[in-house]
Order: structure tokens, then sequence, then C-alpha cells
């Protein structure tokens, strides 16, 4: 024992301390003290209304315009209205809410200028509607004015999500797939504007290189690796369980990174574009196995294992991008005009992302309601009693129903099962936006009794 002392190393005695210090935080720890880093009420929950009055709208136009979808395999026309009701009215929009809100409780930092963010929401819905109108109905005027709009509101919450991001430098992994979606986001506004000035008589890129930057940055670089980076926050504060090691996060975020740059450089080289797509899914996969050892690793660890409908949402969002990968590898082989193509896109932006989001929205929307309900009352509502799980299983029934239904339609040239889908969709949508309206009246009701 002396000499282990006198030589300046821990004593076996002293080393589990120092093992349990570097242990990787419960999630629940980063609730300490959140109620003050909350944005006023309205200002995420009008962001998250607006995604769910999109999801809506999104099926709407899958049910009334069927008959346009046999056919399409890319161009203006409601088939691509609908698909950017889904990324930028619903994916988007929610994006904003979570990451803004979510990453300053945190990372324990005030959040920087909420009245902007407040005031951004009212260009920003005018100008989803105004760019999905103009590419339904082939407008390639309006969709210019309506990517004005978001590429400028879009600039501002890139810039926000960085400040907020630099406040994270403790969460390593977060910063890493943070800094990724940042970067990728810049790329999707750039591209976006490519492909407008296209549309409006002005090439200034290759059509195919801005579309597959556009479809790489805006699906695997800014919502993919956002919710691959999230994860990490919302999965162990949801479950209580304990934060991935900084090692696995760093390993996994590389992997994903890597993938997402091979995507992005097929549009830039687009001699090489097949073999490079190619690589992506690869590495892609790698980067999607990387990342669910990491979640079940969450889940061993969890005080609370079993999270409803809302984990089996998340599930099978992560079994829709498990499905992608091989059907995006079908598509290659397939080549340009073949339905695989477009089942790709299915299944990454509604198998995945929009599954995965609905599975997150159920556990945020009570849990920011109870936060916010907390700091006016002594004992206010616990999530659990903000919430009506009636309306989120017909939606996760339908959900799942008019997924399959539209691969479906789209993989056989059915109007039939597409306007199925789009029945199935508005349902399911309509069930989510009832379990909203019951959050909100409840915790409106809450506020007002008498006891506040």
């Amino acid at each position: 024992m002396k000499a282990s002392e006198d030589s300046g190393k821990p004593s076996p005695a002293s080393k589990p301390a120092g093992a349990a210090a570097k242990r990787p935080a419960l999630g629940g720890t980063f609730l300490s003290g959140a109620t003050g880093r909350l944005l006023p009420a309205s200002v995420p929950f009008r962001y998250f209304g607006a995604a769910l009055v999109f999801h809506l709208a999104a099926w709407l136009v899958v049910l009334l315009t069927a008959p346009d979808w046999p056919e399409w395999r890319g161009g203006l026309g409601w088939p691509l209205a609908a698909l950017h009701l889904v990324t930028l009215g619903t994916l988007a929009a929610s994006a904003i809410g979570v990451s803004l809100q979510l990453l300053p409780v945190a990372t324990r930092e005030s959040v920087h200028r909420p009245g902007l963010l407040g005031l951004i929401w009212w260009i920003y819905v005018p100008g989803v509607v105004v760019l999905v109108a103009g590419m339904g109905m082939a407008r390639p005027q309006w969709l210019g004015i309506g990517a004005a709009a978001l590429i400028a509101v879009l600039s501002i919450f890139a810039l926000m999500f960085a400040l907020n991001l630099r406040a994270g430098r403790s969460m390593v992994g977060v910063v890493l797939h943070g800094a990724g979606a940042f970067v990728a986001l810049l790329l999707v506004l750039a591209s976006a504007a490519a492909l407008v000035a296209l549309w409006l008589g002005h090439p200034v890129f290759p059509h195919a290189g801005a579309r597959d930057i556009h479809l790489a940055a805006g699906v695997f670089g800014f919502m993919g690796l956002l919710a691959f980076g999230l994860s990490f926050v919302l999965l162990p504060m949801f479950a209580l369980g304990r934060v991935p090691g900084d090692r696995q996060q760093l390993q996994g975020g590389c992997t994903a990174l890597a993938a997402v740059t091979l995507a992005l450089a097929a549009g830039f080289v687009p001699e090489f574009a097949r073999v490079l797509q190619g690589l992506a899914l690869l590495v892609g996969a790698i980067a999607l196995a990387l990342h669910l050892r990491m979640m079940r690793g969450v889940f061993a660890t969890a005080m609370r294992r079993d999270l409803g409908i809302s984990g089996r949402l998340m599930k099978a969002g992560w079994a829709g991008l498990a499905i992608a990968l091989p059907v995006g590898a079908a598509a290659l082989v397939a080549g340009a005009g073949s339905n695989w193509g477009l089942l790709f896109g299915l299944a990454a932006v509604g198998g995945w992302l929009l599954t995965f989001l609905f599975g997150i929205l159920q556990r945020i929307l009570p849990f920011l309601a109870s936060m916010h309900a907390g700091q006016k009352l002594k004992r206010g509502p616990t999530p659990s009693a903000l919430t009506q799980e009636q309306p989120l299983r017909w939606h996760a029934l339908a959900h799942g129903l008019a997924l399959l239904l539209l691969a479906a339609g789209m993989a056989f040239s059915s109007v039939t099962l597409i306007r199925l889908a789009g029945l199935a969709g508005t349902l399911g949508a309509l069930s989510f936006l009832g379990f909203f309206a019951v959050l909100l009246q409840r915790l409106l009701g809450a506020l007002r009794a008498p006891s506040a």
C-alpha cells in the first residue's frame, strides 16, 4: 500500500470513486432546473401545432390527388407538394420546436432571443403554404416566393441552432451530430435555391446533382443526423436510462457523417454517383447498427423500459430505416425511373423519420406541457394526466396501415390503394390532432383551476 502511495498512483480503494465520476449520466439529470430555460409555451406549441396540421394536409393531398401518383417520377405536381408538406411542414417545423426547446434544457443554457423564434413562425407557415401550392399547381413564381421566405427563416433558425449547440460542448455526441446537421441544412438551402432557379428558367447547377444533394442533405443529413443526435438526450430522458458513453457516440457519429458525406459527394461527382451512393448505403448500415447498439444500451439500463405506443413507434422508425437501406440498393440496381426509387423515399421519409417523430412527439408534448404548468402551479398535472391514450392508439394503427397501403399502391401503380392510404393517413392525422387538442384543453383547464 505504501509503495502505491509513494508512486503517486491511486490506491485500489480510490478507483471506484473515480470510475463512478466517469460513468455516463442518467437521462433524468438533464431536467435539473429545466423550468427556468423554457421558451414561452406559445412558441414551441405553435410549431408543433403547425406540424400536425401540415401532416393532415399531406394525407388529404394523397387522398384527393391519388390519380396523379402512379405516373409521377419527379418534377412539379401534387406528389411533390405532399412530400414537402411532410418534410418542411411536419418534420422541419417539429425539428425547430424540439431542437430550440430541448437543447437549452439539456445544455442548461438559456434560449437566445425567444421572441425572434415566435416571430419567424408567421413567415414560416405562409411560406410552406405558398411553396407547396406552387409545386402542386406548377406555378414556379409561387414556388420562388415561398422558397425565398423559407430560406430566410431557416437561415435564422440555423444561426439560433448553432448558438444553442455551442453551449453544449460537453455533450460531444450531440454536438457532433448537430454540427453535421447544421452544415447539411446549409446545403439543403443552397440546393433548394438551385432547384428553384432551374424551375424559374435560370439553371445554376445540374438538375440531377442538385436533386441528389437536396435529398441526401435534407433527409439523411439535416433530419437524420438530428434524429440520431437528439436521441442521446431524449431516449435516456424518457426511459431514465444511462446516456451512451462519449466514445460510443463519437464512433457512431463519425460513421453516420461519413455515410452522409459519401451521399452528398455523389451529387458533386455525377460520373461516380452510383458507386458513392452504394458506399453511402453500406456505411449507413454500419452507422445504424452502431446507433441501435447504443439505444439498446439505454434501454438495458433504463428504469422505465416500456415506453408504450411511443416506444413501439420509435422502434418501428428504426425498422423503417433498416428497410430503406436495401430498398435504396435495389433502386441503384434498377436505375432511374423505377418504382424502387419512390419506395426508397417513402421508407426513409415516412417509414423512418415520420414514424420516429410521432413516437417522440407523444412524449415531448405532455412533458413540455407539464413543465409549463409547473411554472405556475405548486402541483401541476403530470404528463400522463394530460395524455389521452385512445387517439394515440388509433393514430399508430392508421399510420402504419397508411404507409403499407401507400407502398403497395406505388409498387403496383394502383390508384385505389393510394386513395385508401390517403384515407387511412387522414384518419390517423385527425387522431393525433385530437390527442393534441385534448392535451391543450387539459393544460388550460389546470391553469385556470381555483387551486392555481
